[in-house]
This record gives C-alpha cells, structure tokens and sequence, in this order.
C-alpha cells in the first residue's frame, strides 16, 4: 500500500535504500547495511571521552563527557543495537550512543552482543545480561540508583528481555527501560502486521526471516520473545516508542497496555508519520526530531 510520509521522511527511506548488497549472501546485507550506518554517521562531538573495552568477555564501548563523574557516579545507560539481532555492532549505532551521552551528561555503555545465525538465541540475550550485570566491573564511577536499559528493535527486545531475567531472579530493576520501536514477540493476528505488511524499511516477512534467522527453529521463551511472558509485574518502569508505520507498532503497544495492567508505569509515544529504523533521521525529519525531543526529556528525568 501507499503510506502517507512527508517529503523529508520519503527522501531518507530513499537514501536508506540506496544501499544494497551485490548478492543475497550474510555478508553482503552485514556490508550494506555497515555502509548505509556510516553514511548517517556524524562525526562524534569533540567534548566525549570514548573507549573501547571488553566486560564480561563482551565488546562494549563507552562514552561519556569529558569531565570529572558526579560524586555519586556517572548516570548510566546500556544501550543495546537494533539490526534483527543479525546485523548491527559498535559503529552502526555510535550515532546515538555519542548523543545520549553529550545531551544527557551520562555514561552510555554500547553493546557488541554476538549476532544470529553464527550465535542464535540465547547467546546475544546472554552478553547483554553478563554486561549489565558486571557493569560495577567498568573503569568508571557508576551511580548504582541511575542505570537504565536502552534498545531499538531487536536492542528493544534484548531491553525488555533483560528485564524479564532480572526480575526472575529476584535481582534489582534497572531506574527504567527504554524500547524505541522494540520487536517483543506479539502474535501474527496484531493489526499493525496486516496494516503494515510492506512498510518501508521493514516488512512483515523480514520479521519473520529475522525471527527464523535468531531462534533457528527453536520455540521462543519469554527472553526471546518477552510478550510471551505470563505476566510483566514487578518491572522498571518504561517508555516505548513506537512508529505508525511499523509492523512492529502494535508489539510496543500491547507491551505498554499489559505494563500498565500489571501496576508498572509505562509511557507510550506513538510515532506518527514514522517508520521503523527511522532514528537515523535525526536532524532531517521534523517528526523524528520530536521523538528524539521526548525521549530526551523521558531519560533526564528518570536519570
């Protein structure tokens, strides 16, 4: 179907998808979406101290401002990449993790979690709860009451996942979980995978090629798909973004309306004119600019 974008949104899905790989193969879409990154890809603020490490025998990247931590620690932020946990690592998503951690004054945590099908579920669910868990491990004063968990699309999955697992194990809360776009498991019959089905960016069928590529014929638990969970009580508290035009919408919000049900506090921005994968737009598209306005203002007054 035709969707109803602006003109500034139609220009970046244009230039989005001027990247392409040569064959079908892995590594051609790992290459072709490394260059598309790199294309939106700003150069990183000259104020941020970046670093490469590795916690828990996980790749990770730290940012933060150049300056002396707050006596009681840095502010904190895993953020976990998109990609259908098949594509995506350190460089994809350095856009956003330098800007959180310039705008928010914070340490922002970037996650190299091991990718599908080479390391199909459990295994990237398994890094980003081993980082989260060792952050104390970190080189950095870190303010154990300001930790939050970030992710979009499959980031947002392992996000609401590591939730999940925390609370299972009777383990703290992180300060609050962000979902931008988040991929949660919601049954095939939610309207937004009709209504959406050939959304540009991301289809119905490339959710499920993702889904088949992570699980590789494994039945999902509740970490791999968290709407599967029975109830979603004694969780942090969230906000989740979603995008109108997204066959992922309606997984952001069901997951928000059982939050709430279960007597957590969600907030929940609905897109409008968006698309999945549509963070790279920002400073191009007024309507993602607004998002990134509010999740902004969401993360500095949680932190």
């Amino acid at each position: 179907m035709a969707y109803p974008l602006s003109p500034a949104m139609s220009a970046f899905i244009d230039k989005t998808l001027s990247f392409t790989s040569p064959d079908d193969s892995l590594a051609g879409a790992r290459e072709a979406y490394r260059q598309m990154c790199r294309a939106f890809t700003p150069p990183r603020p000259s104020t941020l101290a970046i670093e490469d490490l590795h916690l828990a025998g996980v790749a990770v990247r730290a940012y933060h401002p150049r300056t002396a931590s707050p006596l009681a620690g840095w502010p904190c932020i895993l953020y976990l990449h998109g990609g259908g946990w098949v594509v995506g690592d350190l460089d994809s998503h350095d856009f956003i993790c330098a800007e959180l951690a310039e705008t928010l004054g914070v340490l922002v945590v970037a996650v190299d979690y091991r990718l599908a099908p080479e390391h199909p579920f459990p295994a990237g669910f398994e890094d980003c709860l081993a980082v989260w868990r060792h952050l104390t491990d970190l080189p950095f004063a870190i303010d154990p009451r300001r930790r939050a968990v970030t992710g979009d699309s499959a980031g947002g999955n392992l996000a609401a996942a590591l939730c999940l697992a925390l609370r299972d194990a009777r383990q703290p809360q992180p300060r609050a979980q962000v979902l931008i776009y988040p991929a949660l498991g919601g049954p095939a019959h939610l309207p937004s995978r009709n209504e959406c089905s050939d959304a540009p960016l991301l289809s119905s069928s490339d959710l499920q090629h993702y889904d088949a590529l992570y699980l590789q014929g494994a039945d999902p638990t509740p970490y791999a798909a968290p709407l599967l969970a029975d109830d979603l009580k004694g969780l942090a508290p969230a906000f989740v973004a979603v995008a109108q035009w997204d066959p992922l919408r309606d997984d952001g919000v069901l997951y928000s309306e059982r939050l709430n049900a279960a007597g957590g506090a969600c907030v929940l921005y609905r897109g409008e004119g968006l698309v999945h994968g549509c963070l790279r737009a920002r400073g191009q598209v007024p309507e993602v600019d607004k998002m990134y306005r509010t999740l902004y203002a969401y993360l500095a007054d949680t932190l």
